[in-house]
């Protein structure tokens, strides 16, 4: 799941500029909201987290 936090990480940071602190944030929100999902492909992992990490940040 980490491979996965991190991709949405690293795809999320070329779409908005975060400051350190609400990278932080983000990041901690999709590590929640990916440990519930049931879904264990990383590539599909990395796809629910970006998207939630859009739709969290005000994005989507």
């Amino acid at each position: 799941m980490q491979e996965a936090i991190d991709r949405v990480m690293v795809t999320y940071g070329m779409i908005a500029q975060l400051s350190p602190e609400a990278e932080r944030n983000l990041r901690q929100a999709v590590t929640s909201y990916l440990a519930t999902s049931p879904e264990t492909d990383s590539d599909k992992l990395a796809i629910e987290g970006l998207k939630f990490a859009r739709e969290t940040a005000g994005q989507g």
